[in-house]
Order: C-alpha cells, then sequence, then structure tokens
C-alpha cells in the first residue's frame, strides 16, 4: 500500500461507506489549533473550560483541510458534510477543501478513524506501559529500532485516549515500526488503546504507587496495566516482555497468549545484568547476559535505575531481530534521558532538574544518583501527590533514604513534612534539615547557601513547579 491517509478514508472509516471523490490527503490530527499544520485533521473537542468549535476558523486558517465537529458552528466556516448515523447520504465527486464533519462525538470519531487507518498499515507495534519509565523507555526502543527500521514514536506524553489516536494517524505506509506510550488511570483504559493500536508487542515498565489516588491500590494498577499483555496476539507473533524484578509485571505471565520474554537484574530473566556501576552524568556501565553471550556496555543514561531503561529497548532489539551492533548503537545514541536535566549555577552549583513529576520510585531513584556525585549532596524534595492510600508509606520511604544520601534535607509542601520527619527518624540531624510551604523563602534560603561545591536534586509532583527554584537559582545566583 502506498497510500497516505485521505479524506475518503475519514469518510469510510465514520460511515462505513467509501466515497468517490478526488484526493485529499490529511498529514496529521490534532486538537489545539494552533498546533494545526497544512494539511491536517482538527478534532474540535468540548472541554471543561474550552470549546474547541470556537477555534475551527483558525484551525483552517492555519492549513487544516478538514474538521472533526459535533454540533453546528454559529458561523459556519466551510462546506459541512454530516456523518451522523442515519443522516449520510453519500458523497461523490469533487470536494474542496476545507470541510466541517459533523459526528455524535469527536474524541469517539478520532478513535474510530485511528483504528481504521492502523488496520490499513502493515507494521509493528510496540506499546509501551508502566507506573515509571514510560516516556524514557519509549525513547530508547525507539532509538534501537531506529537503526535498522523507519520507527514512528509517541510524542511527548500522548498517551491516553486522545493522544495515541492523534499519534496514529501521524503513521504513513512508510513505517514499519510505532512504539506507542500507554497511559493508564482507571481499568478498562489501556484495553481501548490495545484496541484502537492492536500492539504485537508489549512492554511492562513496574506497578507503583504513582496514580493511586485515583486507580485504588497497586493490585488494580497491575490490573489496569496487564491489559496490555492480555491484547497481545498468540505467540509467535505477540511478544510479552516483562520486568522479572517486579512480583506485580512477572505474575502477568498468566495474563498472556503471547511469548513471554523476562529482562531483569536476575540470572532467571532471559536478559538480565550485572555489575552496574554509576558513573555520575557520565552515563552507567554494565554488563549484559542473554544466553551465552555477554556484553560490556556503556551507555549516556543518567542513574543506575537506568539499567531497566536499557534492559527493555535491548529486550525489544533482541525479539524483533536486530543484531547486538544495532542494539549497542542505539543505546549509546539514545537521548532517553529526557526529564532530568543538569544545569549549573552561576556559582558552580550543580542543579540536577527533575522536576517534571514525582512518585516513590522515581524520588528514590533519582536519590540514587544524586549519591553518585561529589561535593555536598542537597536533596530539595516536594509533596508527592495521587498517592491515595500510599502516601505517607511513600513519603516516609523517601525521607529514610534521603537520610542516607543527602548532607542538606529541603522539602517544600505540607505531604513532604512526612519527608522531613522520616529524615530525622532515620538520623538526619534536625540542623540539615529545612522545612518550607513558601517558594519564595525556601529559593531566598537556597539562594544564600549553596556554593560551588553543591550537588543538589530539585524533585517534586509537577503541579508544585519547583522548576521556578531552577529557573531562579540559575538566575539569581
Amino acid at each position: 500500500m502506498s497510500e497516505m491517509l485521505t479524506l475518503a478514508d475519514i469518510l469510510e472509516a465514520l460511515t462505513g461507506l467509501r466515497p468517490v471523490i478526488n484526493p485529499m490527503v490529511i498529514t496529521e490530527a490534532a486538537i489545539d489549533s494552533r498546533q494545526v499544520i497544512p494539511g491536517g485533521l482538527f478534532v474540535a473537542i468540548l472541554g471543561e473550560r474550552v470549546d474547541g468549535h470556537d477555534f475551527v476558523a483558525q484551525a483552517f486558517l492555519a492549513g487544516a483541510v478538514a474538521a472533526l465537529i459535533e454540533h453546528e458552528l454559529a458561523e459556519p466556516a466551510a462546506r459541512l458534510l454530516d456523518a451522523r448515523p442515519g443522516y449520510w447520504s453519500g458523497l461523490d465527486g469533487r470536494v474542496d477543501a476545507p470541510v466541517c464533519i459533523l459526528v455524535e462525538n469527536t474524541v469517539q470519531a478520532l478513535q474510530t478513524i485511528a483504528a481504521f487507518w492502523r488496520r490499513k498499515l502493515s507494521l509493528r507495534v510496540i506499546g509501551v506501559t508502566g507506573s515509571v519509565g514510560k516516556s524514557t523507555t519509549k525513547e530508547a526502543i525507539a532509538q534501537v529500532l531506529s537503526q535498522r527500521y523507519r520507527t514512528l514514536k509517541s510524542l511527548a506524553n500522548l498517551n491516553n485516549e486522545i493522544g495515541l489516536p492523534l499519534n496514529i494517524l501521524r503513521l504513513t505506509p512508510g513505517h514499519q515500526y510505532a512504539v506507542l506510550e500507554m497511559g493508564f488511570y482507571v481499568p478498562g483504559e489501556i484495553r481501548q488503546l490495545c484496541e484502537i493500536s492492536l500492539p504485537q508487542v508489549g512492554v511492562l515498565n513496574n506497578i507503583g504507587t504513582v496514580h493511586a489516588e485515583r486507580a485504588g491500590s497497586q493490585e488494580t494498577i497491575a490490573q489496569g496495566k496487564g491489559e496490555l499483555v492480555e491484547a497481545l496476539p498468540p505467540a509467535p507473533e505477540g511478544v510479552a516482555i516483562l520486568n522479572y524484578d517486579d512480583p506485580f509485571v512477572r505474575a502477568m505471565k498468566d495474563r498472556t497468549r503471547a511469548r513471554v520474554f523476562y529482562y531483569g537484574l536476575e540470572p532467571a530473566a532471559d536478559l538480565w545484568a550485572d555489575n552496574v556501576e554509576g558513573q555520575g552524568l557520565e552515563g552507567i556501565r554494565l554488563r549484559l547476559h542473554h544466553r551465552k553471550e555477554t556484553l560490556f556496555v556503556r551507555v549516556p543514561m543518567i542513574g543506575r535505575h537506568s539499567v531497566h531503561t536499557v534492559l527493555r529497548a535491548a529486550a525489544v532489539g533482541l525479539v524483533e531481530g536486530l543484531t547486538w551492533d544495532e542494539i549497542v548503537r542505539g543505546l549509546q545514541e539514545s537521548q532517553a534521558q529526557l526529564r532530568l536535566v543538569a544545569v549549573r549555577a552561576e556559582n558552580g552549583a550543580l542543579i540536577l532538574d527533575d522536576t517534571y513529576n514525582a512518585s516513590p520510585e522515581s524520588v528514590l531513584a533519582a536519590l540514587n544518583l544524586l549519591e553518585e556525585l561529589k561535593g555536598r549532596r542537597i536533596a530539595v524534595l516536594g509533596d508527592m501527590l495521587e498517592l491515595g492510600q500510599y502516601e505517607r508509606q511513600g513519603h516516609e520511604k523517601v525521607g529514610a533514604r534521603a537520610a542516607e544520601v543527602a548532607h542538606v534535607l529541603v522539602t517544600f509542601g505540607v505531604r513532604a513534612h512526612l519527608i522531613a520527619e522520616s529524615a530525622r527518624r532515620a538520623g538526619m540531624k534536625k540542623m540539615v534539615v529545612h522545612e518550607f510551604e513558601e517558594m519564595d523563602a525556601m529559593i531566598a534560603w537556597l539562594d544564600k547557601n549553596l556554593t560551588s561545591e553543591d550537588a543538589v536534586l530539585v524533585k517534586g509532583s509537577h503541579s508544585l513547579r519547583l522548576d521556578r527554584v531552577v529557573s531562579a537559582l540559575e538566575v539569581s545566583q
């Protein structure tokens, strides 16, 4: 197949009838009129605060050739095609852009179109899910596969019932692989994403406590994440790549018809690693074992916890038939360390900006990286949100580890008080534990007390906006 996605495809997906019309190529889809590109499909979504229907005209000005709408516009911006059940009467002849396509629900229509397009394409889809590390894993896998195959990866963290279909509509017949991140909030969500994307390979990272407030227990989270392996086709086409070190993930072997490939730090795994050595900001060294092969590898990913990212990407390479040369080259070229950024303050202090988000698992991993660095180690840790029943346990676990790693602990937020308390109970002296609930006061303290010998980790849930702390220290020092 050589055709690109067209307006005829979209109408066939929505109505079941393929119109005989002039070709109108659709480049990709967008739900934000500011992100529309020429030839794009604009999906007008009625949100809680913003109605996308108010921006259809702007989308057409930006070059969109079609828009999905679920109610007629106050000021018609284009020819209207009514694709609702019972209203569609067919279409023949010439259709000029732009057009509005009226549907009952624009999100469902987007999903229907994405599922239709996925089924017209011949490619391998890799689904990636887990509580921590989805984006870095996706990046590393895509970099490895790209050594041989034309590979598309999810943009940013577009991993939900809207984001995944948007990514699928970026696919062309020239793509051989797609690496799609799959997020989870409620049971059934990943099953729906799999029904749209039809993954043949499922990569399970871990089952943590992030989003437990909405999802419930770790058992509920495991049940939801495991929908990915349940959706895989039977072996040999389907492959479930499972984390042997996580008991929740390891047990998913019983929930899939696919071939199971384990990775981890134990020799019982199909692919395992040992001799893991963190080299600070220079990356990590490790030894990989697969069957009778042993390789020594150095990769630029930061922190010893990155060994599992390496293992996941290497596992995909192995099951998809890549050579070790291709796998290692992909790992060494990988830019998977997207969110943790190392910057220097003007006085020379090293700041690790890991402010994108925080869960107990990711904070512990960041503290392990801090431990590898020279100088006075300062942990600036904020509240971890959405932990539900694991809130106290998660914060206290982080506090105990901070007491082992950091010379100075600075906490921000009401929940982070649990981190400070736990650190003191673990033996950290009161004089080096500083608690703040006002960001300006915390910035002022850091600005006054940091030295050129310090390595500073800044981490907390995204809504705390601790990135402002990093920006202020860079500018003010």
